[in-house]
């Protein structure tokens, strides 16, 4: 998600990126057994949270979806650590921004931008609901593959 819809989008209350309050919303996600918001039809602990809790994505779309499930939980410190260094913003300040209801991701497509496997595409919609307004967010965003890690790099938002 590019860092100008991240001005427009924020997290459920009492997240932030103090790293206690981060780890204590993972953990309690995942002690839950709760869904995994980003879609898949597995717990939180077995898909995202692991992403989170410091395994490497496997793939742009995999990543791509724990930053979405990083939106939905407030994971600020993990937004950042997933944005590539040429393009990650100073600060993403998610508690100074409306509290978000997110309300659902759909991956539309997924794309190799290489032969190497180390660029790739992801297409998504997230929905969410901001001060009682709905918010339908249409994007590609950019990724690369260094040493092992997936990075998100930008994105176009239609």
């Amino acid at each position: 998600m590019t860092a100008k819809m991240t001005a427009k989008m924020a997290h459920k209350p009492g997240a932030g990126s103090d790293p206690k309050v981060v780890q204590s919303k993972a953990r309690n996600a995942s002690s839950a057994a709760l869904a995994c918001p980003c879609g898949r039809a597995e717990v939180y602990a077995l898909c995202c949270g692991r992403f989170h809790a410091g395994a490497p994505a496997p793939d742009a779309e995999s990543l791509m979806r724990s930053r979405y499930t990083a939106y939905v939980l407030g994971l600020e410190d993990y937004l950042r650590a997933t944005w590539h260094a040429s393009t990650r913003p100073a600060a993403l300040n998610l508690d100074a921004q409306p509290v978000a209801k997110w309300l659902g991701l759909d991956v539309k497509s997924r794309q190799a931008a290489d032969a190497e496997d180390t660029a790739a595409s992801v297409e998504f919609v997230a929905r969410y609901r901001v001060g009682g307004r709905a918010v339908r967010l249409h994007e590609v965003s950019r990724f690369v593959c260094e040493a092992g890690r997936w990075y998100y790099v930008d994105g176009v938002v239609d």
